[in-house]
């Protein structure tokens, strides 16, 4: 895990995420990006001046961010990017390899009423870039056990689970997974991976009409350090990947969450 991209929005907090981001790294040696994105557009005047402007002011800004952390001796340095944030966000994979993306859900105050918000959503849905979510206010802690929940053991290639295998490494973490059978699975969602059922200590199967009824219904039962799913055309949250917010009824996690790439198409 050697580059961690953390997105700054224009959340007062941004730091918190940054110092959870930064508190990952130092335990994996990896550097930490952290990325502003601005547009500004042909018809803004002269386009080379003023996007010049813009992206020093995005990089003070940045500035005051990472003074707020405790850096732990690990190298942050400062991107920007004028454009589209997804399409930044593929550039800057394209050139470094990102290998994790860290973000917030708009917000944990149960006076919001969204989960994720439309930034932070659009990366889940809209990049294959390993995403760690990490819910406001909360401070870096070893992942002693991790839930892995998914409908179809069925896994494109081994390398997706990278993070999730390194992650384990480091913690020596406890790894739980839970099959999910929902109304109109076939035999062939029941075959598991040996890559996963290698780095497994658990297997749970349950049936539920819905994958994340039964992660829900699992997470609190057991109450895991950390809660890793699949990005894929059709799985755990199919309903909630389908739009770019995602409700707290609808998803009310308070763990960080693991968002590995698609598994199968």
């Amino acid at each position: 895990m050697k580059n961690i991209l953390v997105p700054i929005g224009t959340s007062p907090n941004a730091f918190e995420t940054l110092q959870y981001a930064v508190d990952l790294a130092s335990k994996f040696s990896s550097q930490v990006y952290v990325m502003e994105v601005f547009n500004v557009t042909q018809g803004a005047g002269n386009l080379k001046s003023l996007s010049a402007k813009v992206a020093q002011s995005g990089k003070e800004r940045l500035k005051e961010v990472i003074k707020k952390v405790d850096a732990k001796k690990v190298e942050i340095k400062i991107a920007t990017y004028n454009g589209d944030l997804i399409d930044g966000l593929k550039e800057i994979d394209h050139e470094i390899g990102i290998d994790l993306l860290v973000i917030a859900p708009r917000s944990n105050d149960v006076k919001e009423e969204l989960y994720l918000g439309h930034t932070s959503g659009r990366m889940i849905k809209r990049t294959d870039i390993p995403t760690l979510i990490v819910p406001k206010g909360t401070k870096f802690t070893p992942f002693k056990t991790i839930l892995v929940g998914f409908k179809s053991g069925v896994l494109k290639r081994k390398r997706i689970l990278n993070p999730l295998i390194e992650i384990k490494k480091k913690f020596k973490s406890n790894i739980h997974l839970l099959l999910v059978k929902t109304p109109g699975y076939v035999d062939r969602d029941l075959q598991i991976h040996t890559a996963l059922m290698d780095i497994s200590s658990k297997l749970t199967l349950a049936e539920h009409a819905t994958t994340y009824l039964g992660i829900l219904e699992h997470i609190m039962g057991e109450h895991p350090d950390l809660l890793c799913v699949f990005r894929r055309k059709r799985g755990v949250f199919t309903n909630l990947w389908e739009k770019n917010t995602i409700h707290k009824a609808e998803f009310s996690a308070k763990i960080p969450v693991l968002v590995l790439s698609v598994k199968k198409d």
